[in-house]
């Protein structure tokens, strides 16, 4: 018997070689990998058999973007490497759009891909069943991709991918294998080398007189400011950031990755609800900026939104050194990771003294008001318990009042995702998921799929839009399988909700203004049938329930746990409400580059 032949036998286990899937299993273990996701396919079965010998395991979706979504879910709530595969050619195409989305998220995800048979890969012959150039396809896409031609390659392309991922920003790193690497039995046994004997182990520490020059900056300040990103939230470092806050009376402001970071009850925390954030912003002579790039929906750090450069000076602190200073000019630049230089500067103030605290704590209570005075101006929107369809406010004001603190949040949709985020209140770190930089829809369910394996005492709770869920509805079935306790709210308004708003105002923006929305089939291909997202979800073994007014949804969501399975519940919300998403004129003018 051939050893390839050998190693895809599941009955000569006991007495068969290493096989480059079991080498790949090992080195993931080493890594303190727990969890894989992906598809089970016979090109990798040395490797699924490797998983299951190492302890690791495998929650299988439906779809291989889903795996993507749920590994970057998976790596963001934990702090750990995410894990996903998927087979060559077709499983490799499939994974792709999941990729570019982890990828521009920042979520440290490791795909692994199988490859044909060695001899045949690259460059292809013409015709190859099943083929295409994995690795060069994923460069762009990827921090790294590469390949592992034969088994006494792997230890060093994964090692590679593995040092790649601990670098700088977070996100995907790619190693494809060929087939019968993968599956073949070798007598080699390449040594399982602990991670700190190929990469940094250690947070990346900032120079003593860097902290002190921030300490100095900040203490002399008259409104300081702190710009939280998500790098924030992956360093684990929102309770440092807090206290920073509260030593310094300063207020925070993130980007919309970074907003799971801090409790939004704090009073020091600037909601993103405009004019008030602008005006925090733009009026702070120094802001402190910590795992932020200054992107686009932070309208790149410029004016008028954020002051002049002249006026105000920006300290930036990042684990990635191609991001300081190179959407805003710097005070200071500091190379280290936000934890670490948090935990420093903190220790350099206890030393100094501030002056103007008093005035500082005056300006945040003056600000906390306001916020109190917005949020009850939005939670007039939700008024009537009775009306049919609900609107749309509801649900995410419902869903906070019923989930405790602790609650994981994903977000998915268009409008849906704007009617939430406006109206959640996030209150534990890291319980908020959704795709900030990419706006994806479809990621949702995945992702909350990904949020319960990875928490799996926490409630995990996904507010969806109808278009996003009808993309990947099918991991629904996923939930059931792995008997993962999610709640699904489905808010069902029958179509495209933002498109058909962009392009009714485009059409007829004076009726859109009198009459709030246009005849129908003025629009073009924005409507789409109903789906019975209760039905749908009890086919598949669920829990459902439809609900259509506002007074209903808490007790759905008392039987819906109270099922003790995953469930789904078919929100029907006020299609024309729903279209008037708060915030929509500030979403375009993001769009825009700010004059200076």
């Amino acid at each position: 018997m051939s050893s390839e032949r050998r190693a895809l036998d599941p009955g000569k286990e006991a007495t068969m070689n290493r096989t480059g899937g079991d080498l790949v299993a090992r080195m993931l273990r080493a890594e303190d990998v727990e969890v894989v996701f992906g598809i089970v396919d016979g090109s990798y079965y040395g490797l699924s058999e490797g998983l299951r010998r190492e302890g690791i395991r495998l929650v299988s979706p439906r779809h291989e973007t889903s795996a993507a979504h749920m590994a970057g879910a998976y790596a963001r709530l934990t702090g750990k490497l995410g894990v996903c595969i998927a087979s060559n050619g077709p499983g490799a195409a499939n994974v792709l759009p999941g990729v570019a989305v982890e990828n521009g998220e920042g979520n440290r995800v490791l795909l692994l891909t199988s490859w044909r048979r060695s001899p045949i890969v690259g460059p292809d012959r013409g015709g190859t069943y099943q083929y295409f150039d994995q690795v060069g396809v994923m460069r762009p896409m990827t921090k790294w991709s590469g390949a592992a031609r034969s088994f006494e390659r792997v230890p060093e392309a994964l090692r590679r991918a593995f040092r790649r991922s601990f670098e700088g920003r977070p996100g995907v790193v790619h190693v494809t294998i060929p087939e019968d690497v993968l599956n073949g039995s070798y007598d080699a046994d390449p040594p399982i080398l602990t991670p700190a004997q190929y990469r940094r182990t250690e947070p990346l520490a900032s120079s003593q007189d860097a902290v002190r020059r921030a300490a100095e900056l900040l203490s002399n300040a008259e409104q300081p400011l702190l710009q939280v990103g998500s790098g924030v939230v992956h360093a684990g470092a929102g309770a440092l950031v807090e206290e920073l806050a509260r030593t310094l009376c300063a207020p925070i402001t993130t980007s919309w990755g970074g907003r799971s970071a801090v409790d939004e009850r704090l009073a020091n925390k600037i909601p993103m609800l405009p004019p008030l954030i602008d005006e925090v912003r733009s009026q702070a002579d120094v802001v402190l900026a910590l795992g932020t790039r200054f992107g686009e929906t932070d309208w790149w750090g410029k004016p008028p939104y954020w002051g002049d450069a002249e006026s105000q000076r920006v300290i930036q602190v990042d684990c990635d050194g191609e991001i300081l200073g190179l959407n805003r000019p710097l005070e200071l630049g500091v190379l280290a990771d936000v934890a670490r230089f948090s935990e420093s500067l903190l220790a350099a103030l206890k030393d100094l003294e501030m002056e103007g605290l008093d005035v500082r704590q005056a300006r945040l209570d003056d600000w906390s008001q306001r916020v109190g005075d917005l949020r009850t101006f939005l939670r007039s929107a939700a008024q009537d318990e009775d009306a049919e369809p609900l609107h749309s406010a509801f649900v995410p004001l419902v869903c906070r009042e019923f989930f405790p603190d602790d609650a994981i949040l994903v977000i998915d949709g268009g409008n849906t995702a704007v009617w939430t985020n406006l109206y959640h209140e996030h209150r534990s770190a890291g319980g908020l998921l959704s795709t900030f930089k990419f706006g994806m829809l479809g990621a949702g369910p995945g992702q909350a799929v990904g949020a319960k394996v990875a928490c799996p005492d926490r409630p995990v709770y996904a507010i969806l839009g109808d278009g996003a869920m009808g993309m990947h509805l099918q991991e629904i079935e996923t939930a059931v399988r792995n008997q993962l306790r999610i709640v699904f709210l489905v808010l069902c308004d029958r179509q495209w909700g933002m498109v058909k708003f962009s392009q009714s105002m485009a059409l007829d923006p004076e009726t859109m203004t009198e009459q709030r929305s246009l005849p129908p089939g003025a629009t073009l291909n924005t409507d789409f049938s109903e789906i019975r997202f209760d039905d749908l979800a009890r086919s598949m073994g669920a829990h459902g329930e439809r609900v259509p007014r506002a007074r209903d949804l808490r007790p759905a969501l008392e039987r819906c746990v109270a099922s003790g399975s995953p469930a789904v519940v078919h929100v029907d919300v006020d299609p024309v409400a729903h279209l008037w998403a708060p915030g929509l004129d500030v979403f375009k003018k993001m769009h825009l580059e700010p004059e200076a």
